[in-house]
């Protein structure tokens, strides 16, 4: 378990502003090592976790996109039934919110990576630091 910075970006949601965003770090070298992406009306909302998200929140802003960072946690776990649902149910107990989550891992994968925010990353490190790892 780690904290990470985040990016969320808000782009167009037109055919190849994914594109764009992808190749802005491929040509500077930052590695995607996770994202979500969700519509709005009007906009899409791009999170990501990249390998250098100071140079990244640079490029984007260089570029005048509108570019948020936060901390995030992400799990390192196994992928079994139940995993979630403990470490759900131990940030509920001690009073931390989950903002939102995304995750993924391929069906025979012995491990899965969950990157959440929430709404108190030290006092969820604490918590989670026994269940996790």
């Amino acid at each position: 378990m780690e904290v990470a910075t985040q990016l969320a970006l808000f782009l167009v949601n037109r055919p190849g502003a994914l594109a764009r965003v992808c190749q802005a770090l491929s040509e500077n070298e930052i590695n995607i090592l996770a994202f979500s992406m969700s519509d709005t009306v009007d906009h899409t909302v791009l999170r990501m976790v990249v390998s250098d998200p100071r140079k990244a929140l640079a490029i984007f802003e260089d570029r005048g996109a509108l570019v948020v960072d936060c901390e995030v946690l992400l799990l390192h776990g196994d992928n079994r039934p139940g995993s979630l649902a403990a470490i759900a149910a131990k940030l509920s107990e001690a009073h931390i919110n989950i903002e939102y989550a995304y995750s993924a891992t391929s069906p025979r994968a012995r491990n899965g990576l969950l990157v959440m925010r929430v709404t108190n990353v030290r006092k969820a490190l604490k918590v989670l630091n026994v269940q996790v790892d």
